[in-house]
């Protein structure tokens, strides 16, 4: 019985919202092409994602990482802050 060990997911997102303690809301955005036409729309969703310094500020490009569920919706955690917002 061999375990495969799973790669955690890395998304690059904008932070939108920072008013909540230790949490931060990232909007991941992705292009998919129509199926039919082929033509690429900009798709977004939201994550929360966990802040444990509360070093991210409204605007900031951060990475997140999947992690285990820390809360109903928080299943991600900021890695790094890639852009300050200026």
């Amino acid at each position: 019985m061999s375990e495969a060990t799973k790669t955690a997911r890395v998304l690059v997102g904008k932070v939108v919202s920072s008013k909540m303690d230790k949490t931060v809301v990232v909007k991941v955005e992705r292009m998919v092409a129509h199926p039919l036409y082929g033509k690429f729309i900009r798709r977004s969703s939201k994550v929360l994602a966990h802040d444990a310094c509360g070093s991210c500020s409204e605007g900031d490009t951060v990475q997140v990482q999947s992690t285990r569920p820390m809360s109903k919706r928080k299943s991600w955690v900021v890695e790094r802050v890639l852009a300050k917002a200026s």
